[in-house]
């Protein structure tokens, strides 16, 4: 009995090493509700913490011009982590990616036009 008690904690304890050495591969798997941690309210100083910025752009002058907004949309700010994540890429082109998907996903084509076959443009 020692021996088998011996042996299930062993085999635990090595599971939860393997888990914890390995999270990295399966965390983004295990849905998280948002209801569980809910952030205070954040601005631009903290987005420009957290690298949501770029010289194309400038959250920078935004806080230097005494800005009192609360800072970019968490949702979208999200997205264009994932994407910054799972692509490898920086900050503006996971921007230019999450807008092509939000266009797509509202019937826009790439250069901004809708793609609605009754739409008529005067110009």
């Amino acid at each position: 009995m020692g021996y088998m008690l011996y042996s299930i904690s062993f085999l635990f304890l090595i599971l939860a090493t393997a888990l914890y050495v390995g999270r990295n591969r399966w965390t983004h798997l295990v849905p998280i509700p948002d209801y569980v941690y809910n952030r205070l309210p954040s601005s631009f100083s903290n987005d420009i913490e957290e690298g949501f910025t770029s010289g194309a752009f400038d959250l920078i002058t935004n806080v230097a011009a005494g800005d009192t907004r609360r800072g970019l949309d968490q949702r979208g700010k999200r997205e264009v982590q994932k994407i910054m994540k799972s692509r490898k890429v920086g900050f503006d082109e996971a921007r230019r990616v999450y807008m092509e998907q939000s266009f797509a996903n509202n019937n826009i084509g790439p250069d901004g036009r809708p793609r609605d076959p009754k739409f008529v443009s005067f110009s």
